[in-house]
């Protein structure tokens, strides 16, 4: 498949780049400065597509099959930035995707995002996450809507809780872990249709996703 991943040069699509990959598929990725595009290449990308979120970026998705929305403003930047890339840019891919005739989104999104009431810290950011994902949940796309809690960057350790809302919330989940299960699920049928959350656990990766 040809991945196109969004926001490719952010921290976990670094590691999701790799991960496409090792699962042997096709990956674009698309970033704002073609300077970043000899690094990315070395980590996994077949090519490099330059565009910016915040302008019209529908040449980015020539022949792609699936779309991996993975940019973000991050829980810390203003209100501003985070309607514009967050929520607008990925409402846009959203609809460029319909409109170009891809049929397969992944969107990584963020725990929190079904009450965003519950955080007022970072209500805006989850605010903004909420609207993309049910922006998303409307279209016609055969969608995937992953949610990781609190995210460092100890190395993978292939383990999960996974759970369409996570109750008992006593972990964080490693960036990797995170890329590795948005690599897994890009042809993982019983994900179509799915939103989950997850953190580090107990389960492995493909046992919990096969569990959907």
């Amino acid at each position: 498949m040809k991945v196109l991943v969004i926001g490719a040069n952010g921290q976990v699509a670094r590691h999701t780049l790799t991960k496409l990959k090792d699962e042997r598929h096709q990956v674009v990725a698309m970033i704002r400065d073609s300077a970043q595009a000899k690094e990315l290449k070395d980590i996994g990308a077949d090519e490099t597509v330059v565009a910016d979120l915040e302008a019209n970026f529908d040449h980015a998705f020539k022949g792609v099959d699936v779309v991996i929305f993975a940019a973000g403003s991050g829980g810390h930047t203003g209100a501003e930035k985070t309607i514009l890339i967050d929520l607008w840019g990925a409402m846009k891919a959203v609809d460029a995707a319909e409109r170009l005739g891809v049929k397969r989104f992944i969107m990584l999104s963020s725990m929190g995002t079904a009450d965003p009431d519950k955080s007022e810290r970072i209500r805006h950011y989850l605010v903004a996450k909420k609207l993309a994902d049910d922006h998303l949940k409307r279209s016609s796309l055969t969608y995937t809507i992953v949610r990781p809690g609190s995210l460092t960057n100890e190395t993978a350790q292939k383990f999960v809780k996974l759970e369409e809302e996570i109750q008992v919330r006593d972990a964080s989940i490693s960036r990797e872990d995170v890329a590795i299960v948005l690599a897994k699920v890009v042809n993982l049928e019983n994900t179509f249709g799915k939103t989950f959350e997850i953190l580090n656990g107990k389960a492995p990766i493909e046992e919990a996703l096969g569990q959907l």
